[in-house]
């Protein structure tokens, strides 16, 4: 299975015109060859053009760490650090694909923002990423997803090529070539005590989740409304309710392991309020 996808994947690269001689790699110490295999993949470098839209659209800046799962030569991660300012780590199993990208990093001038390491992405740490980026099969991305999705919500993944099965992205890039796009969701599905929502007392809330999208109920003693436009991205969550009387108001919750603050806005005031998974 992984080599018939290995040979699509080489398919739908040179489908997207990829540019540069494939002859056109490495130094003199190591000179990769487009195709060569390796773990789990084939090595085909992402064009400039979609490392910058991929880069971009995980609003990559100098305040930011990023992983590069498969590192190849080290151009994500050195674009990052050149281009964007980021602190960057690649992650690549070829020892001397890891090296050249090293050198890489070095001719480039960003030796001290990027470190390229030999090593298994499944087996190495890059839980404090902020960023995420990768180039892998279908079936690496899915045995990825889990690890994904347990990073500190607000992490941004970018894939060049193939999505995560039903974990839907929150954007798409089209054009050079496809990617998608992912901001790691908190974990809110439960209940939830509201204090201070509601002056006659305690409000209860509750969530159900599937990944970034969420609904539920909000429950004013025994009056229960549902929830309305909900929008999760990260460990913030917006939503509007129907209140008794019939007015439209918008609440803006903050999630933190098990623990919410958040405030209410209504045609009359804001409220602030604080509460906890019940």
């Amino acid at each position: 299975m992984i080599k018939k996808l290995t040979l699509l994947l080489f398919l739908f690269v040179f489908s997207n015109a990829y540019s540069q001689p494939l002859n056109d790699f490495g130094d003199d110490k190591y000179r990769p060859s487009m195709g060569q295999g390796g773990k789990d993949v084939i090595w085909i470098p992402t064009g400039n053009d979609l490392v910058t839209k991929m880069l971009k659209a995980a609003n990559v800046g100098p305040s930011d760490l990023l992983y590069d799962l498969g590192a190849g030569d080290g151009k994500i991660a050195i674009a990052a650090a050149r281009d964007f300012g980021a602190q960057a780590v690649g992650i690549e199993y070829n020892s001397d694909m890891a090296a050249l990208g090293q050198r890489n990093a070095e001719r480039a001038g960003v030796a001290n923002k990027v470190k390229i390491i030999q090593g298994d992405i499944f087996k190495e740490d890059f839980s404090k990423a902020t960023v995420v980026t990768l180039y892998l099969l279908p079936e690496l991305n899915y045995q990825l997803r889990p690890t994904l999705l347990k990073m500190k919500p607000g992490t941004r993944i970018v894939s060049h090529a193939f999505d995560m099965a039903d974990w839907r992205p929150d954007a798409e890039i089209d054009n050079p070539a496809k990617g998608f796009f992912w901001v790691v969701p908190a974990n809110v599905a439960g209940e939830w005590v509201l204090n201070n929502l509601d002056s006659q007392g305690s409000t209860v809330l509750n969530l159900s989740q599937k990944f970034q999208y969420v609904g539920g109920n909000i429950t004013f003693g025994k009056s229960s409304q549902p929830i309305l436009n909900a929008e999760l991205k990260g460990d913030k969550l917006q939503f509007s309710y129907i209140d008794s009387i019939g007015n439209l108001r918008t609440v803006r919750l903050i999630f933190d392991d098990s623990k919410i603050k958040g405030e209410e806005n209504s045609a009359y005031m804001i409220r602030e309020f604080f509460g906890f998974r019940r």
